[in-house]
């Protein structure tokens, strides 16, 4: 049976007596009742909980940052917990100046920047012809793809060092003598050449798809192109547009927000990279962020607290570090997430 309908009077009747009703008993109608107890309950638990979990989260960050702007004296008062009494950027100023950290930043800056540029053009063309070609060994080329993401770089280290170590593909230097090496000027032997300590190693890894994290790269945005429609390409194809043209003037410009979000996951990594780095620069080579990691010249750690303080220059450097970064993430974050969504990987 249907339900009685209530007659717009009687809504009027009612609305009329609960207007009347004074103040402080229409709250408590409204406010004291089971359901709004069951919800101010659930707000504040997960309010508390939230809060639990954003101190422990953020609370190491708070301890680093404050710690950065220390004097020497603070770190021996025992009063002092996260809020500095003599407030001092010596600490900056020192790694600034004595460890060359505006030439670092440079160097890693073109480096990451040449290296994500590379990085996200090469993986671009992998991950189309993965997702829009059809050819034999297809699965297989793609499971050597997901291949270099399983193994580790250790396992890897010693043969890519000595590779770049004597540096030949296809006996080249060979065929073309000593002449090519003592133009290039890069190594003392005569049958190859020594890119240790350049940047030529990242380069050329990147170039050819095998750098760090390339593997992740080309599967992202190989699941991207598979939602792209044919029905785009084959009425550029009707149209008389070739397969290059196609890729350029159509494909590249529907996938700017995955390539951003490549190209920013290319450039952080490789700005935070310590293992290859330190692997092709073992003596000299140019200055790079993670050299910038030691105590300053001009700081005097020799004193009661000196373990504390050289353990707040630390961070202060990793700081310093990451401060691009940051920068560079909340300028870009609204296309990595754009990017993550549209790759097909989400949930």
């Amino acid at each position: 049976m249907n339900a009685p309908k209530v007659k717009k009077e009687t809504k009027n009747k009612i609305q009329v007596e609960f207007e009347r009703t004074p103040f402080w008993e229409r709250m408590k109608a409204k406010l004291i009742n089971l359901y709004t107890v069951k919800r101010v309950v659930w707000y504040l638990f997960r309010f508390l909980l939230l809060l639990g979990i954003s101190y422990v989260i953020l609370f190491p960050f708070f301890s680093k940052i404050s710690s950065s702007f220390m004097a020497p004296e603070d770190f021996v008062d025992v009063t002092v917990r996260l809020i500095p009494k003599h407030p001092t950027l010596d600490t900056y100023k020192a790694i600034i100046v004595d460890n060359d950290y505006l030439l670092a930043l440079l160097n890693t800056f073109i480096l990451s920047l040449v290296c994500a540029l590379l990085q996200t053009f090469v993986c671009c063309i992998i991950g189309y012809g993965f997702a829009k070609f059809k050819f034999k060994g297809n699965s297989l080329l793609f499971l050597c793809v997901i291949f270099t993401m399983v193994v580790p770089h250790t396992t890897l280290q010693l043969s890519l060092f000595m590779k770049f170590r004597y540096f030949d593909i296809l006996g080249i230097v060979n065929l073309l003598g000593g002449g090519l090496i003592d133009a290039i000027n890069l190594t003392d032997g005569t049958t190859s050449i020594n890119f240790i300590n350049t940047n030529w190693p990242l380069y050329i890894m990147s170039l050819t798809g095998l750098a760090y994290k390339n593997g992740l790269y080309i599967f992202l945005l190989r699941q991207f192109y598979r939602g792209i429609p044919d029905e785009l390409e084959e009425s550029a194809y009707l149209d008389g547009s070739g397969v290059f043209r196609t890729f350029f003037s159509i494909i590249i410009p529907l996938s700017v927000t995955m390539l951003i979000t490549v190209f920013m996951f290319s450039f952080c990594w490789q700005w935070t990279d310590n293992f290859y780095t330190n692997l092709f620069y073992t003596t000299a080579g140019d200055k790079l962020l993670p050299d910038i990691i030691k105590v300053p010249k001009s700081l005097d750690v020799n004193y009661a607290g000196q373990s504390l303080y050289t353990a707040a220059i630390t961070n202060t450097c990793g700081i310093l570090i990451m401060a691009p970064l940051i920068v560079l993430y909340l300028f870009g974050q609204r296309y990595i997430v754009q990017g993550i969504e549209r790759s097909g990987i989400t949930g």
